[in-house]
């Protein structure tokens, strides 16, 4: 009989369980609940005390583990010392009552005082909240952090030890250390995704080669996008509206380049010659070019068509025009399908 087992009575040792339990189970709900949060999701719950809680220990994501992973560890430690003995202790005398030597009966004690422990720990401790705080993320993140920011601070002297020890491991092995939840998949794992869920049947085939070359944008630079064949077309800096009309007429463009020599000085839509007088020049209706180098990425090119509202830009290397990238030579590439039942111009009307 231990020291434990003298000194504690079994209401004590059933309520010092149910505490240990609750304990192991608050420790883990608020790791996985953490884990499976949305940042985003996390900042709209930002207006509340605890809230901000959550917020705050998603930034400190390694202090937070290593919390939830000290809380478990000790949980287990208590269940080892106070609940499996009284367990053990409490199965000798129907053991012994029924015949077996004492012995036997000890060995079988200790096993079922294990099998029991062992089964509250990890269903009751671990497996029950851990199933919650996935099906809850963000509701269980921010219940639980306000009292896991009480037990960071009172510990966190030697937590930031464990994680300084820990990081020192991870560098070693070749490896950065994060201190914050990321905002999301990254390109690779949705790339991923899309695939097997093309090839189990949860996705169209139809949208795979869509939702591929959409992922492949961030890969992808002005270069690779520019046709061969360069179909634009273009006035004079001298011409006026009314050439800006002939030039739609005859290739069906609606943006018509301005050019001054080799270089495009302005982009006129036909749309703008119409309300005014057929002489009026075309460099005071043509909006400033947007020019992009064929280097750049293609998620930053749209990016900045968007800002600037316009389809189409000039792209240079090393400071010489090479040709015109629009809009109409982005989207067929993505969406083959959707322009064609959409019903979006082709890229003649575009330009």
């Amino acid at each position: 009989m231990t020291p434990l087992e003298t000194s504690l009575s079994t209401g004590a040792v059933i309520a010092l369980t149910v505490v240990i339990i609750v304990a192991s189970a608050f420790f883990v709900a608020t790791e996985f609940a953490l884990m499976a949060s949305k940042q985003h999701r996390l900042e709209e719950r930002a207006d509340s005390a605890a809230g901000r809680a959550a917020l705050k220990n998603s930034s400190e994501i390694t202090l937070l583990l290593a919390g939830s992973q000290l809380g478990i560890t000790v949980c287990t430690l208590a269940l080892g010392a106070i609940t499996k003995p009284a367990v053990h202790h409490w199965l000798m005398a129907p053991l012994e009552a029924v015949g077996l030597p004492l012995v036997v009966a000890d060995v079988v004690a200790f096993v079922l005082a294990l099998v029991v422990v062992t089964f509250l720990h990890l269903v009751v401790g671990e497996m029950a909240p851990k199933s919650w705080a996935i099906a809850h993320p963000e509701d269980s993140s921010v219940l639980l952090a306000l009292p896991m920011r009480a037990f960071m601070a009172v510990v966190r002297p030697l937590l930031v030890g464990m994680n300084a020890a820990a990081n020192w491991l991870v560098r070693k092995a070749g490896a950065e250390p994060v201190d914050e939840l990321s905002a999301g998949q990254d390109v690779a794992g949705l790339r991923e995704l899309v695939e097997h869920s093309a090839n189990v049947g949860a996705l169209d085939v139809r949208y795979r080669g869509s939702l591929t070359s959409v992922l492949r944008l961030r890969d992808q630079t002005v270069r690779e996008m520019l046709a061969e064949q360069q179909h634009f077309t273009a006035v004079s800096a001298d011409a006026t509206a009314a050439d800006v009309q002939a030039a739609t007429r005859a290739s069906g463009h609606l943006r018509i380049l301005v050019r001054d020599g080799d270089r495009t000085v302005g982009v006129a839509h036909v749309r703008d010659t119409l309300a005014v007088a057929s002489d009026a020049p075309v460099r005071s209706l043509a909006r400033t070019p947007v020019v992009v180098d064929a280097g750049a990425g293609l998620t930053a090119v749209l990016a900045e068509l968007r800002r600037h509202r316009t389809q189409l830009a000039v792209v240079t290397e090393s400071g010489a025009e090479v040709g015109v990238l629009s809009l109409s030579d982005i989207l067929p590439g993505l969406m083959p399908s959707a322009m064609v039942e959409s019903g979006v111009p082709e890229e003649g009307d575009q330009h």
